[in-house]
């Protein structure tokens, strides 16, 4: 789509999809595909087709920063051995076996190819797990490893794809080869995210204006996968690496301020991709359904093959990457043994999404001997749609099947609690060495501001069933908020305050009661 009005077209369906799956209690991606399948089938409506080059530099950089802005490196870190388990290991098993699978049956199709259809398909999508998994409300642990994951397997296996599509030219292609290269481009990608992070720091460190800094972190991204695709090493990488640091950083390198815009920046901008990408994902069915020239039976015989393999494969690998590494006494040690309902909802957690497709767009019109490229696509697009809803939409059942559901928040509570008080006795001291000159009520009204905040943090361990006292004074400033609001505009409609009057207590209020919603949730 190139008119501006297909744009507006497409953004608005995709509001109205996710406003519906929230209403609904369905996640926004699933209903977005399913509406993007549905109005692939009206007449009329614009035809879409997705550029790998807009997936892979313009829609994937900013989803995948702004969730490595989120992810925190510690959680990352200490389960950095399962992630790339599944990020690099199970990526190259799964394109090897699909590969193998789909050779098999078609065996005129070069091995290359076939290859690079596995590593196409092997990939579970950022997007999806983390929408999903944080939706179904799954344990810290799962919910660090299924995102970790998510955020380093498209490396892997576009590197594979690359590597494979050379590889036509009758070139053998094998597993150790194709891990050197993996490992050069990733070694590649991680520098050059270092380096762009650490300089995107120091300009942030230096700017003042909010708009400025928001300016740079939506610029970061994309600054990084232009110079990593022109080194070819692995942008994906590149960009997880600076998410990674300066999500790590920015407690210290913004202002509150910029904090705060920002996140609402990013919020947006994740909102509207996400929606434009699934229902994009969706309208492909009309393109690439009538490309197919191969007999209906092929067809079916070959999406049924490579679905089962990717399915069956991400299961055979959970069980032993799980339990057989706990022989080795260090990790067992450190980790506890997970009881197996964790790796089955792992493994059923294996949605794939729009980096699939893109990658599945850069298959060459020709092999040596010709292959069908247009069933290489279908496939893709058949993994897509059935792991998206039958894995997206069973996998909140499985986990409450088998008990696999968050139960950190009593947790998260007592640590928070303590944290708070020993933040509030800082602040105390603080206070106590600066009062001096400072009129008595307002260092008595500061006190009491950090023994509010100590209060509200232990009450979160006590009985949810009735008011709290935070609870109480949230909804009551609330009402009070709203009188205050009523009175300004009426003062600003009677002309007695000016606009700029209105807009400066406007925001003041807003600030304090977003800051109340923040607490409730």
């Amino acid at each position: 789509m190139s008119s501006i009005v297909d744009v507006v077209v497409l953004v608005a369906i995709s509001v109205l999809g996710a406003a519906l799956a929230r209403r609904l209690g369905f996640v926004a991606p699933l209903v977005l595909l399913v509406a993007g399948l549905g109005l692939s089938f009206v007449p009329g409506f614009p035809e879409a087709h997705l550029e790998p080059e807009l997936v892979l530099i313009g829609i994937l950089p900013p989803l995948l920063y702004v969730a490595a802005l989120q992810t925190s490196i510690p959680a990352f870190r200490r389960w950095l051995r399962p992630i790339l388990l599944l990020a690099v290991g199970l990526v190259l098993v799964t394109a090897f076996a699909v590969g193998t699978v789909v050779h098999l049956m078609l065996p005129s199709v070069p091995y290359a190819a076939c290859v690079a259809l596995g590593a196409i398909v092997a990939p579970p999508d950022a997007v999806s797990a983390t929408a999903i998994a944080r939706r179904v409300g799954l344990p810290r642990r799962v919910v660090t490893i299924l995102e970790g994951e998510s955020l380093l397997n498209d490396a892997t296996a576009l590197v594979v794809v690359r590597i494979s599509v050379g590889a036509m030219s009758g070139v053998a292609v094998g597993f150790w080869p194709i891990l050197g290269q993996v490992a050069l481009k990733a070694g590649g990608g991680v520098l050059i995210g270092l380096v762009a992070a650490i300089a995107a720091a120091k300009l942030h460190r230096k700017i003042e204006d909010p708009l400025l800094d928001d300016a740079v972190s939506l610029l970061t991204p994309f600054v990084v996968v232009i110079v990593a695709e022109e080194a070819r090493s692995s942008s994906v990488v590149a960009v997880v690496i600076a998410g990674l640091y300066l999500g790590h950083r920015i407690p210290y390198l913004l202002s509150p301020t910029s904090r705060l815009q920002m996140d609402a920046v990013w919020r947006l901008m994740t909102f509207l991709l996400e929606g434009i990408v699934f229902l994009l994902v969706g309208l492909q069915l009309r393109e690439i359904g009538g490309g197919i020239t191969t007999s209906v039976g092929t067809t079916v015989a070959v999406t049924a093959a490579v679905i089962g393999t990717v399915v069956v494969v991400r299961f055979l690998w959970m069980y032993p990457a799980t339990y057989l590494v706990r022989v080795i006494p260090r990790i067992r040690e450190r980790e506890e043994r997970p009881p197996i309902a964790v790796p089955t909802v792992i493994a059923w957690a294996g949605m794939r999404g729009v980096v699939t497709l893109a990658a599945a767009q850069t298959l060459p019109d020709h092999g040596v001997p010709p292959y069908n490229r247009d069933l290489f696509i279908f496939v893709a697009f058949a993994v897509i749609v059935f792991t998206l809803l039958s894995q997206g939409l069973t996998l909140p059942w499985l986990a409450v099947r088998l008990g696999v559901r968050q139960d950190t928040t009593t947790a998260d509570a007592l640590a928070e609690a303590g944290v708070q008080h020993q933040a509030g006795r800082a602040a105390l001291q603080a206070l106590e060495e600066n009062a001096d000159g400072a009129p008595t009520e307002v260092v008595e009204r500061l006190r009491a501001l950090i023994d509010s905040r100590s209060n509200n943090a232990w009450e979160r361990l006590g009985n949810q069933q009735q008011e709290t006292p935070s609870a109480a004074y949230g909804r009551l400033r609330r009402e009070m908020i709203s009188a205050e609001r009523h009175v300004f505009k009426i003062a600003r409609n009677e002309g007695r305050i000016p606009e700029e009057v209105l807009t400066r207590a406007q925001r003041e209020l807003d600030l304090e009661e977003s800051q109340l919603q923040r607490s409730d949730d």
